[in-house]
């Protein structure tokens, strides 16, 4: 199994970030795909950011961060913006999205 900094643009910290919710290796991330990938992170506290979510779909393609732009990038944020609005609870506070990112069980409504 190969690491997830192996997959271009996947750094240590973006690393951190897959394994705390879940997805350990580049086998794991490749079959669960960019936009499940970053709506498990939303799921689990991260603040949405489109250019995470953009250098995600280029890091599965072994393409440079930067390479997004024009029709792609405006269809990638048509995208982004439905999995912000489905998976990152805007109204849960910054001490339970902390808690839940650290494994601490979700907060009910």
């Amino acid at each position: 199994m190969a690491a997830l900094t192996t997959i271009r643009n996947i750094g240590p910290a973006f690393e951190e970030s897959l394994i705390a919710v879940g997805i350990k290796t580049a086998e794991e991330l490749r079959d669960l795909g960019a936009d499940a990938a970053y709506a498990r992170l939303l799921e689990n506290g991260t603040k949405p950011h489109f250019i995470g979510y953009y250098v995600l779909h280029m890091a599965l393609q072994g393409r440079p961060w930067n390479d997004c732009k024009g029709n792609e990038k405006k269809a990638l944020r048509k995208k982004f913006d439905a999995l912000k609005a489905s998976h990152f609870d805007q109204d849960q506070s910054d001490l339970e999205r902390m808690l839940n990112e650290i494994g601490v069980i979700k907060a009910s409504k």
